[in-house]
């Protein structure tokens, strides 16, 4: 209470005696009866025995406690003693059964325990190893157990374009497929059901939303030939690049290549303006210039690691290690290179347009091995020949109408070449007319040839699922980065071949 001193008041004797007489009143009360008869049972005569407040009604000392229980003992009947053993008997029959279960399911859980420990032991080596082939660490024998195909089935189309498919990509489950034209078609398409849907291309008024300029010089309209598709490995974002040069305002020059770090939204990019350019997918923001090459940049790849591999019209090819901003060129013997692909951090592949195929090792800076006229096929041409049309003057490159064979035409260029990730199988695409399967050896062997899968047009890009289960490829009746050649019997779009192993 409020501005009110309260003092503590000492009780009065008569408050003392009244209190007293209280608790009398108390330990007379009915409801204690039940328990003091027990209690006076042994002190007949005495006093009544009364009990602190705290207790609440219980023996004063140990000595007094233990002379109480006797008293209860005393009081049992026979009948009730018999209860009282046979309760315990059966007591101590169930605690011994129980003690029984719990030693049988300690067991139990042990043998459980080392269950458990194999299982998580393999799992690990399971985890471990696959962690060894995504690294490269480790290669995977798939070429050996490929079976050459006996049926005359072939590649079987999934998807049409109106012009030739410059670029074919999977997604990382391999349930997916996209490809792109150079009719600026981009196609989303499922591998086992073959349904497609075709992605529409953007407004005038989104473009300039994204900061895209008009078209300068005798231009009139931005173009839309799509030369190169990446898909991240979370299948979040996929990248286009082409000749319109403003997916990511920065090139001068139209987008050749372009790919994604395994495990990441970096995005890599190369561009006839001779340069590579590195991206943040995730936040769209730009990171870095790479510069080297002397020439136009064709093919470019990664792996996990911050390694980009790339080739140019300059004859070289380049690995360039991001983090200590530095290269390694790789320069070709005699011919210019095309393609090019990652075996593993320190190996990788290159196509040449002599159709020649190289392997590669970071160690050195020419090809341990090599494999001349690759795609020159012993088969007879006259059918490529007479459905080849040449340059538009009607001539033939390359000096090809007076050779013996096709080696040195647009047809044997080697336009793509992939690997199944991690493993030992390759594949190498031409206009030849077929898809060449390829066995990687160690670096004294090289390459081995499998076998060869028939397929007319320019096999411009090439795909393997991860299982080794499937090749895509996406061909034309056109090279991807020109014109001059035509094989006017090819369809123009995305074939599959199924690939059985042993």
């Amino acid at each position: 209470m409020k501005g009110r001193n309260l003092k503590k008041k000492k009780p009065s004797a008569q408050q003392t005696k009244g209190k007293n007489n209280s608790t009398k009143r108390i330990a007379h009360d009915p409801f204690f009866d039940a328990t003091e008869q027990k209690r006076r049972r042994k002190f007949d005569g005495d006093e009544d025995i009364e009990s602190s407040d705290e207790d609440g009604g219980e023996f004063d000392s140990e000595g007094e406690r233990e002379e109480g229980e006797k008293d209860e003992e005393i009081d049992e009947t026979p009948a009730e003693k018999k209860k009282r053993l046979a309760d315990e008997f059966l007591r101590a029959i169930r605690e011994k059964e129980r003690k029984k279960e719990e030693d049988e399911s300690e067991e139990d859980d042990e043998v459980r325990r080392e269950r458990e420990g194999e299982r998580d032991s393999l799992i690990a080596k399971i985890l471990q190893q696959e962690q060894l082939e995504e690294s490269g660490r480790v290669r995977r024998g798939i070429a050996s157990r490929v079976q050459k195909p006996e049926t005359s089935e072939g590649f079987r189309f999934r998807v049409n374009h109106r012009q030739p498919v410059t670029s074919v990509v999977l997604s990382e489950d391999d349930c997916r497929g996209f490809s792109a034209s150079k009719d600026g078609g981009i196609v989303h398409w499922d591998v086992d059901g073959g349904k497609s849907e075709k992605y529409t291309w953007p407004s005038e008024e989104v473009l300039k939303s994204h900061g895209v300029k008009d078209p300068q010089g005798r231009a009139t309209s931005h173009s839309k030939h799509v030369l190169a598709l990446a898909v991240s490995s979370d299948g979040r974002y996929l990248a286009s690049g082409g000749l319109d040069r403003y997916a990511f305002p920065g090139h001068k020059g139209p987008v050749s290549c372009l790919t994604f770090r395994q495990g990441t939204s970096e995005l890599f990019s190369g561009s006839f303006d001779r340069s590579i350019k590195i991206w943040n997918a995730e936040d769209r923001t730009y990171i870095n210039t790479l510069f080297g090459h002397q020439s136009e940049v064709l093919t470019i790849d990664s792996l996990r690691k911050e390694r980009v591999l790339t080739v140019g019209r300059d004859r070289t090819m380049r690995l360039w290690k991001v983090p200590e901003e530095s290269q390694l060129k790789f320069l070709a013997p005699a011919s210019s290179l095309e393609c090019c692909c990652f075996i593993s951090d320190d190996e990788f592949l290159s196509g040449s347009d002599d159709g020649s195929i190289e392997h590669w090792n970071v160690l050195r800076k020419k090809p341990v091995h090599r494999v001349k006229n690759a795609h020159a096929s012993l088969s007879d041409h006259k059918s490529e020949r007479a459905n080849c049309e040449g340059l538009s003057n009607g001539h033939l490159e390359n000096d090809a109408q007076g050779s013996s064979g096709f080696g040195m035409t647009a047809l044997s260029w080697v336009n793509s070449v992939t690997v199944c990730r991690s493993s030992d199988l390759a594949a190498s695409g031409a206009g030849n007319g077929c898809v060449r399967l390829w066995a990687i050896e160690t670096e004294s062997k090289g390459l081995r040839p499998l076998f060869e899968l028939s397929l007319v047009g320019f096999v411009n890009s090439l795909a393997f699922a991860k299982s080794g289960k499937f090749l895509i490829a996406g061909v034309g009746q056109e090279p991807r980065l020109g014109r001059w050649g035509r094989v006017a019997a090819a369809k123009n779009g995305v074939a599959l071949h199924p690939l059985e192993l042993s």
